[in-house]
């Protein structure tokens, strides 16, 4: 059984099962709103993973009723009060942003499983993870325009990069909030289950995930996160000699062979 690597009162939770990392955001009584507690939490955590080369996988999940709630608007409102924005929301996003840089450049999967609300900060957290599996129940609310600021945490990356710019923009300017079912449909999830069935459908599906040998999985993410703003030929470049780096692995020796034998 994994053991957790802090307590239950931290505002984040690591644990480490084999090959599988997860994250759990701990402040159900907040819908685990983003302060920056939960910001240095995660930033520790997203450099405890990325520099393990034993995990392959990682969840990002969020304890209680919802997976995340977005920015945690009493700290952001007592700031506008004092009128310390700046100093305050910049301390904040310093620490989650490295959290987010570091789950787009680690060498690892990273899997977002949501369940009742993902709004602001929780839609860009999301989206931003390689992958997302959705329960039915999950509502996926942009929550920015509403309070007339614009995205943060990776929101403009992850979800423009999967549904292309003008998408992007219908959803942070002119969605009040969609379902799991439409965020399928956008191809921004790539499995929706029913609730009751989403532990098991996201330990399922990262068991699969992880699977993968590391050398192809890390070279995968590398080359599709860069494909966009690479000139055609540095990017054929890139996947010629990631390929044959992969292929002077002992996981491609072993998979060749076996593949080889069966065919003769």
């Amino acid at each position: 059984m994994p053991t957790p690597d802090t307590t239950a009162t931290d505002p984040a939770l690591l644990t480490i099962d084999g090959a599988i990392a997860t994250i759990t955001l701990n402040r159900p009584a907040a819908f685990n709103a983003i302060d920056l507690s939960i910001a240095k939490k995660l930033e520790q955590f997203g450099a405890e993973v990325e520099r393990n080369d034993n995990i392959r996988l990682l969840v990002i999940e969020g304890a209680g009723r919802a997976f995340c709630a977005g920015g945690d608007l009493q700290t952001i409102g007592a700031a506008v009060e004092a009128d310390k924005v700046k100093p305050v929301v910049g301390e904040l996003l310093k620490h989650y942003h490295a959290f987010i840089a570091a789950l787009r450049r680690m060498p690892k999967l990273v899997l977002a499983s949501v369940h009742g609300s993902a709004a602001g900060a929780g839609l860009s957290l999301a989206f931003v993870a390689d992958l997302c599996i959705a329960a039915e129940d999950a509502r996926f609310t942009p929550a920015y325009a509403k309070i007339g600021v614009s995205p943060d945490g990776g929101g403009t990356v992850g979800l423009a990069a999967s549904v292309g710019p003008r998408r992007a923009l219908q959803i942070f300017l002119a969605e009040d909030g969609f379902s799991a079912a439409q965020a399928y449909d956008w191809g921004l999830v790539a499995k929706v289950v029913p609730a009751i069935e989403l532990k098991a459908a996201t330990r399922e599906f990262a068991l699969r995930l992880a699977q993968t040998a590391p050398a192809g999985l890390a070279a995968t993410k590398a080359l599709i996160h860069r494909a966009p703003t690479t000139p055609i030929q540095a990017q054929l470049d890139a996947e010629r000699d990631a390929i044959i780096d992969c292929m002077q692995t002992d996981e491609f020796r072993v998979a060749v062979k076996k593949f080889t034998s069966k065919s003769k």
